[in-house]
């Protein structure tokens, strides 16, 4: 064989290797792009069945009505992740009065959970408390929940940013989504004033809430009829405008 033929031998050869290399790194992105889908805002919320420290939780169905918010995170006995499921057990009143209900996932077995949960229930926090932690620990130790929500980025780690969070409205849609990384800690009053935002403006679709709102603060609103655009600068009108593009609706106790 001519040494030109060599060359040519091994220049396909080459290509081949090379096509099939593009090839698997292809289709390896594509399953991994499968994992990390994440659901839609607005759309349902991934229903499952898995075991807690409160027995068998079905969500988003066994809490009805209610706003839910799933909480996810990567290990147990995390000083983050315990540090926000402590501030939770503390406010939890707060979200009682909201008619919400917390459910937290982590990527541990259940025995670990309910050791986790001993744990925390002991602890003095913020000079305060123990506290209950009187919500369900759910165990994903088999990833599913964090693969159905979308939670398995990857790019970093197959576990380490399980860490979302998930609120579903009463017809069991989702209306936020928030990641965290594992060094930033959650605010738990940010948790609040996002679920106050959405159920303030659940069911109103010409409302929205500006920036830093919170409760008790004016409105935006995002369409006038003709007749509320007539009545505009009239005393008596409940909104008023910034900008012909900024217009806010008075609060009203």
């Amino acid at each position: 064989m001519s040494p030109y033929c060599c060359i040519y031998q091994n220049k396909k050869i080459m290509k081949r290797t090379l096509f099939l290399a593009v090839l698997g790194l292809a289709i390896g992105f594509g399953l991994n792009a499968q994992n990390v889908t994440v659901p839609q805002l607005g759309g349902d919320a991934p229903s499952f069945k898995a075991k807690s420290t409160e027995g068998v939780v079905k969500f988003p169905g066994d809490y009805g009505n209610k706003w839910k918010i799933l909480l996810s995170h990567p290990k147990d006995f995390t000083p983050v992740c315990s540090s926000e499921i402590l501030d939770l057990a503390k406010e939890k009143d707060q979200f009682d009065k909201l008619g919400a209900q917390l459910v937290v996932v982590s990527a541990d077995v259940l025995d670990q959970h309910y050791s986790w949960k001993a744990a925390m229930e002991e602890i003095a926090f913020e000079g305060d408390g123990p506290y209950k932690v009187d919500f369900p620990l759910v165990d994903d130790s088999n990833h599913k929940i964090s693969k159905l929500y979308g939670m398995m980025h990857m790019a970093t780690s197959d576990i380490r940013n399980i860490r979302g969070v998930f609120f579903v409205d009463p017809d069991n849609k989702i209306k936020s989504i928030q990641f965290y990384p594992m060094e930033v800690g959650r605010s738990t009053g940010e948790l609040i004033r996002t679920l106050q935002a959405l159920q303030k403006t659940y069911a109103q679709n010409n409302l929205a809430t500006p920036v830093n709102w919170k409760p008790g603060d004016d409105l935006i609103v995002t369409v006038l009829s003709e007749t509320e655009k007539q009545n505009l600068n009239s005393i008596d009108s409940p909104y008023y405008q910034k900008a012909w593009f900024l217009t806010y609706k008075k609060f009203v106790n």
